[in-house]
């Protein structure tokens, strides 16, 4: 029953007609016997009237930071961090009864249920949403709490900053701290750097490492030092999401904290560190940069090659010469584009260089 279903819902969401509450209602009976990916993909179907979701439908989804460094422009800034696939059903009206169909499931006991209801009424603005997600968050259930944070999140209210912030330092569930943090990411006001920086601290590390993406979503150098110090987290996903926030907020005053990251013991890290710096563009790191271009892993030195043309200092001449003798290719074609970068040659738009560092944020 559910697969025909959720065809003709991909086919509607294509030609995306009016959507009526009874297919609504109709459809969120059925997936409440359906496994995870049917949910998921037949949320997809339902939400995709609004644009792209874009993460995981079971989860709040994060913005998936995925630097890929190229000698020509990048788009959004060039780490890709910046690229947050999100619904945009504010540009498009919908059927008060349906958004009174996704309201009366808001509360089911069906994680993918209410977690696509508190999407589709987040992006909806319906009136009243506010003071029920923040109902939800005070909520004796943790996961109506979890649901309450995910759609005041997906509401981006200033007046949730508060709650929110007391949900993540307070609440005794890791996955609604997260929420909470990941919330706050999305709202991106300055006034959430302080908590989220004693986020950071939270014993869970799923918690901390949203609450540094969180941080390198609002983009501010406050958040520089705080996240700096959890440079060397035990946790590996941490480390990584904390190198990519101080690439975003590109703030001179992370380069030390990112050489030190250069030696990390995970070569991915080492990878992002070089990106990172390269977003910077600040001239001190210039040196850690060329004690990179002899790592022991290739894609951190093409990065960290790439990362010298981005800053394009004369100093890093002679450590760039060396590397177009590398064994591997990539390395040779990074150090001969930021050779050029440095020379002011930059007419041949035929050299890529492609690191493998993948950062998938997801809580």
């Amino acid at each position: 029953m559910i697969v025909p279903l959720l065809a003709s819902l991909l086919l509607v969401a294509q030609g995306r007609p009016p959507l009526d509450s009874a297919t609504v209602a109709r459809v969120l009976s059925q997936l409440r016997t359906s496994d995870s990916t049917v949910c998921a993909l037949a949320g997809e179907a339902l939400t995709n009237y609004g644009g792209f979701w874009g993460h995981s439908f079971g989860q709040p989804g994060l913005a998936m930071p995925q630097p890929m460094p190229t000698p020509m422009p990048m788009p959004g800034g060039g780490g890709g961090g910046g690229v947050h696939f999100a619904m945009h059903g504010r540009s498009r009206d919908v059927d008060p009864a349906v958004l009174r169909a996704f309201r009366a499931v808001i509360r089911d006991d069906n994680r993918c249920i209410r977690n696509i209801a508190a999407r589709v009424l987040g992006n909806h603005h319906d009136s009243g949403t506010y003071d029920l997600f923040l109902a939800l968050l005070r909520d004796a259930r943790a996961d109506l709490r979890e649901t309450g944070a995910l759609g005041l999140g997906e509401l981006e209210d200033s007046r949730a900053i508060s709650p929110l912030s007391d949900a993540m330092s307070r609440d005794d569930s890791p996955v609604v701290r997260m929420t909470a943090a990941w919330a706050l990411g999305e709202i991106e006001e300055k006034v959430a750097i302080e908590p989220l920086s004693r986020a950071l601290n939270d014993r869970a590390p799923e918690v901390r490492r949203t609450a540094a993406w969180a941080l390198g979503e609002i983009d501010d150098a406050r958040a520089v030092r705080p996240l700096s110090t959890v440079l060397d987290d035990q946790a590996v996903e941490v480390r990584l999401t904390a190198v990519w926030a101080l690439g975003e907020i590109e703030d001179g005053g992370a380069v030390p904290a990112l050489a030190t990251a250069l030696k990390d013991s995970d070569s991915d890290v080492r990878a992002l560190s070089a990106w990172a710096l390269g977003e910077i563009e600040d001239g001190s790191a210039v040196e850690p940069l060329l004690v990179a271009l002899k790592d022991s892993d290739e894609d951190v030195r093409a990065t960290a090659a790439w990362a010298l043309g981005e800053i394009e200092s004369p100093r890093a001449l002679d450590g760039l010469t060396a590397a177009q003798r590398d064994e591997v290719g990539s390395v040779r074609r990074a150090a001969t584009w930021a050779l050029r970068q440095i020379d002011d040659n930059d007419d041949n738009h035929n050299v890529h260089v492609h690191v493998r560092p993948r950062v998938k944020v997801k809580p």
